[in-house]
């Protein structure tokens, strides 16, 4: 009986945790709603020359990378995104951003990898396992930003497959519309408890407010997810490890899609890769996998969106997509390119496993004084 009680009562709980999950989820999309309509309270018809700063591709990409960093969450930064789209923020100016926020996140899984510093050994391969996706991501926006300043190809494929979608007439779509109305109460209650603000403070504040929403909403789902599906991803990875590259990057995919975040799947590797259990040649496309995963809170995120923002909305998602699903097509089908960033990786975590302080300096170089010193040189140029 005791047993009959127990597994009921386990049962009740993961009900409840489901349930929990999908209302995150509900909060999530109102608060991304929250951004775009502070957004255009704050700036009115002003959005583009606001972000005219933004208009060097190359402060795009900094600011992507930066934010990412300090917040430890692509999901969270490509969300605030979307919001900003659907707030005018113009497309072309948010690709940068995008691929700036897949840079930013890799820091995550190297910071794990610091755990292992301890054992040279350990420390070569955890540090090799989290890096190489460092140095993926740095090839895919060496290979993808000159072409898209230069073509748009992203851009255009966002925007065909999103007035698809969305209906290039009208801009309405009745499954986006179901979602504008089981929102719209809750980010017009907030509009409300905002206007107590003039402006442009109370579209500031309602930013804020929904940022700060879309922090605690992930926060918790992620560790709802892990709770619920961690254990299982880790079934999945074994399974899936010895199968092969492609079934690598689909199991990759699934697991990031189920725990909504990439940190949490590369993480996940670190520690395997630490031991040896898995070599860096079949931890690697994982890390694609997780890549093209982190892509699903975006696209959730752009249903929060109706009416003539729709298609932008749901075109910077799309990029988001296009751009780590041909990431991976390029780079992981042609063989030379394939092996930069296992090379990459490999040599460095060779320097620095044998002088490991340069493992701490490359962190804080790449990802934050790097891109501060671009940013010095592009505000003064």
């Amino acid at each position: 009986m005791s047993q009959i009680s127990e597994q009921s009562q386990a049962q009740k709980n993961s009900v409840l945790q489901w349930l929990s999950v999908v209302i995150l989820v509900y909060l999530l999309i109102v608060a991304v709603g929250m951004i775009g309509a502070g957004f255009k309270s704050a700036t009115g018809e002003q959005a583009q020359e606001l972000f005219a700063f933004a208009t060097n591709p190359f402060l795009g990409l900094i600011v992507g990378t930066v934010a990412t960093a300090l917040i430890q969450s692509s999901s969270t930064v490509t969300s605030i995104i979307v919001g900003l789209v659907a707030g005018g923020l113009p497309v072309e100016t948010a690709v940068p951003m995008v691929m700036g926020a897949n840079i930013g996140t890799t820091i995550t899984n190297t910071l794990v990898s610091l755990g292992h510093v301890g054992d040279k050994n350990e420390f070569k391969k955890a540090f090799a396992a989290a890096t190489v996706h460092d140095f993926f991501n740095l090839l895919s926006v060496v290979i993808f930003l000159p072409l898209e300043i230069l073509f748009h190809p992203l851009e255009r494929m966002g925007s065909v497959i999103a007035n698809a979608m969305v209906g290039g007439g009208s801009m309405s779509i009745k499954d986006f519309n179901v979602v504008k109305a089981v929102t719209k109460p809750l980010v017009t209650l907030f509009k409300n408890i905002t206007h107590v603000l003039p402006a442009p403070f109370d579209g500031i504040l309602l930013i804020l407010l929904g940022i700060g929403l879309i922090f605690l909403t992930i926060a918790f789902i992620g560790k709802l997810l892990k709770s619920l599906m961690v254990g299982r991803a880790k079934e999945i990875l074994h399974v899936a490890i010895g199968r092969g590259p492609i079934a690598g990057i689909v199991a990759g995919t699934l697991i990031t899609i189920l725990v909504q975040s990439s940190s949490t799947t590369t993480s996940l590797m670190i520690p395997l890769a630490g031991a040896g259990v898995f070599g860096l040649a079949q931890i690697y496309p994982f890390t694609l996998g997780a890549n093209i995963g982190t892509c699903i809170t975006a696209l959730l995120a752009a249903t929060a969106v109706s009416g003539a923002e729709a298609v932008p909305a749901l075109e910077i998602a799309m990029v988001h997509m296009l751009y780590n699903v041909l990431g991976v097509i390029v780079i992981y089908g042609i063989p030379f390119l394939c092996k930069l960033p296992i090379l990459g990786s490999q040599t460095l975590a060779n320097v620095a496993s044998e002088r490991k302080y340069l493992a701490f300096i490359y962190i804080v170089s790449v990802f934050f004084v790097i891109p501060g010193i671009l940013l010095g040189f592009t505000a003064i140029s």
